[in-house]
């Protein structure tokens, strides 16, 4: 997978010459590797757990944490805060550690696809990450198209072809590309393997509806546009056979350039939750303040006389010490003000294997198929929420019963 994350400078202009690796080699184009996946080994636990804390109630509980190991200011055992952190992160991790093992085992099976490769005049079997830009590749009826390819000849008259771009923009309707008329008699191997043209176009990008480039061979250009491309995830149909010249490969193809990094997702309820943790948190900072202050008063003006029988910690030496380490004192105490069953609601959604967006609003969804899908999700929305709800009342109870009990 290393040739998967290779970086490489920035391009200007695609270079691609037929049936020469040596030639396209030198300018250290991306293999037809894909990664999709977010997380290996070694990196999984700590990007896990910063992508965890950027949730403001998780980095709350933790500064808790801290508090509660500190015995001057804790009036509440450790226990009671790890506890509940500890199964909300784990449970998550391996949520998040299981989505990303389908990701990579979705990875493995695209890079180890099997296509037809033209190499030094001989049709051989080749694995999709073992493409190379520059080969000219052999498709048949019903495959997959495994990198953005320019089409040379086809089984059908005058160069066509048809293919389904269902994983590009959801239509399944067939769509028509051509060759150029000067490729489309390349049907034998043999001319094929003689075929030295030169592609030279733009550089990677993810506008699937255009394309613009030149092949130069013997001696003459010929344009290009997107009627002449193949785009990785098509599918050939209705055509026995086509042959294809590999000009974008991998992450360079116009499938990943849309597809994009793989990101920690944050939805509208995760930003309007964070903001309300912020708020209550103020609001139990001004309460510590306040009660802070109160202490620090009656310690100076009452306190003071009763020193022989309530004396002050060996570490506290006055009035506005002991107001200081009775504010921290009272954020642990009136923590609960920001129960963590907020968050909790969220992980079991993984009971109906449903992504942690499925019961948040949706502000915007485009689609070819807006209105049979719109209907799909709503009955599923609907589902999910009820299902949230239900689960979210028997949290609260749960949370409720237990702070009784102390």
């Amino acid at each position: 997978m290393a040739l998967c994350a290779k970086k490489r400078p920035p391009e200007e202009e695609r270079r691609a010459r037929a049936n020469d690796r040596e030639y396209n080699e030198k300018f250290q184009y991306a293999s037809n590797c894909i990664k999709t996946s977010k997380y290996n080994i070694l990196t999984f636990l700590p990007v896990n757990l910063f992508e965890q804390f950027q949730e403001v109630a998780n980095t709350y509980f933790l500064f808790l944490l801290i508090l509660q190991l500190i015995p001057q200011i804790s009036s509440l055992s450790w226990f009671t805060t790890i506890v509940p952190l500890v199964l909300v992160l784990t449970i998550t991790a391996v949520k998040d550690a299981t989505d990303d093992y389908f990701r990579h085992k979705s990875d493995n099976q695209v890079n180890n696809r099997q296509s037809q490769v033209l190499i030094n005049g001989i049709l051989q079997q080749e694995q999709w990450m073992n493409v190379c830009v520059g080969d000219i590749i052999k498709l048949e009826n019903n495959q997959f198209v495994a990198a953005d390819l320019l089409l040379l000849s086809s089984s059908e008259p005058h160069g066509l072809c048809y293919i389904e771009t269902a994983e590009l923009d959801g239509e399944t309707n067939m769509k028509v590309r051509q060759a150029i008329p000067v490729t489309s008699e390349l049907g034998d191997i043999s001319k094929l393997a003689k075929f030295d043209g030169e592609v030279i176009c733009e550089p990677p990008n993810n506008k699937l509806d255009k394309f613009s480039g030149t092949l130069y061979w013997k001696e003459n250009k010929f344009p290009l546009s997107n009627q002449n491309m193949l785009l990785r995830g098509c599918v050939l149909r209705n055509t026995e056979w086509c042959f294809g010249l590999v000009i974008f490969a991998g992450p360079d193809t116009k499938l990943m350039q849309n597809s994009g990094r793989t990101k920690f997702k944050r939805t509208s309820i995760d930003r309007l939750m964070n903001t309300l943790v912020l708020w209550i948190f103020g609001f139990l900072v001004c309460m510590g303040v306040i009660l802070a202050i109160g202490n620090a008063i009656w310690e100076h003006e009452v306190g003071m006389r009763f020193q022989v029988y309530l004396p002050w910690d060996e570490a506290v030496d006055s009035a506005f010490f002991s107001g200081f380490l009775s504010f921290w004192s009272y954020i642990i105490i009136l923590n609960t003000v920001v129960p963590i069953s907020l968050y909790v609601r969220y992980v079991p959604s993984l009971t109906w294997g449903l992504s942690r967006e499925s019961g948040g609003p949706i502000e915007l969804f485009f689609s070819m198929k807006m209105k049979s899908l719109r209907s799909n999700l709503k009955s599923s929305s609907s589902c999910t929420c009820k299902h949230l709800m239900l689960l979210n009342i028997c949290l609260w109870t749960l949370y409720l019963l237990t702070i009784k009990s102390y």
